[in-house]
């Protein structure tokens, strides 16, 4: 039975609908009747909520209370907005408080600072600000004038200003730059910039750190009641923390 239901919804001429009409074409499509379906729905939601908003406004109390009214607050916008809470907190429960914000302060400094050292001791940090030490000695002003440091190194003198793999002449010679493979050669130079950049960013972050430290243990030792301040020597600026000179204490 089934079967001859299916097969004769098979055979079923589908169902079209008329198009706009071509004097009424200027009026856009037609309405079909799943489009006047979703409209008719969403006026039938709409209305119903009405109906239970108007129902439940002429049910109100107008003696009803509800902690909400004192807990918010109108803004010159017109609109609603909770009130911020005040949490009432003793001396010792916000000297806590900071003490354990400066704890997880130093903790990430120092989580910050092992992985600096870890990048370092993997890279060669080459910094253009740092000067070479490197020294020569000799006998005499003859010499001085006489001195060559391409031989003196004995190194190509494309490798001259290297700071790090700075290999011998004889040894360059010994290379087979025949089996170079340029994208071996390519992903190791994005690897290497890629570690420096992370190196900058840690070092960076470690130092931003280290000054808001430095804020908050200031701000800690000026709370305590038994040491005094004489003046600020330095106000307290993004990339420094205030400097003060105390007052001079007898420790017995």
């Amino acid at each position: 039975m089934s079967s001859w239901k299916n097969a004769h919804k098979a055979h079923q001429k589908p169902h079209r609908e008329r198009h706009q009409p071509e004097a009424r074409k200027n009026l856009g499509l037609l309405e079909k009747k799943k489009d006047y379906k979703l409209r008719a729905d969403d006026y039938n939601a709409k209305k119903a909520q009405l109906k239970y908003l108007h129902k439940k406004a002429l049910e109100r109390n107008p003696d009803e209370f509800y902690y909400h009214m004192i807990n918010s607050e109108v803004l010159p916008d017109g609109s609603r907005s909770d009130k911020a809470k005040v949490i009432e907190t003793t001396p010792e429960q916000l000297l806590l408080m900071q003490t354990q914000d400066h704890n997880y302060v130093t903790s990430r400094r120092n989580q910050e600072a092992k992985k600096v050292a870890r990048l370092r001791s993997r890279l060669h940090q080459l910094d253009d600000s740092m000067p070479n030490k490197h020294t020569f000695f000799v006998e005499n002003e003859k010499e001085v004038k006489k001195f060559n440091l391409l031989r003196k190194l004995d190194v190509p003198k494309e490798l001259l200003t290297r700071r790090y793999n700075r290999l011998k002449t004889q040894d360059v010679l010994k290379l087979d730059f025949s089996k170079a493979d340029t994208d071996t050669i390519t992903s190791v130079g994005l690897e290497r910039r890629k570690a420096y950049k992370e190196l900058s960013q840690r070092a960076e972050r470690e130092h931003k750190l280290s000054i808001l430290q430095r804020k908050m243990e200031l701000k800690k030792a000026l709370q305590d009641k038994k040491r005094t301040v004489k003046h600020r020597i330095a106000p307290e600026s993004k990339e420094a923390a205030p400097v003060y000179q105390w007052n001079w204490e007898r420790k017995r």
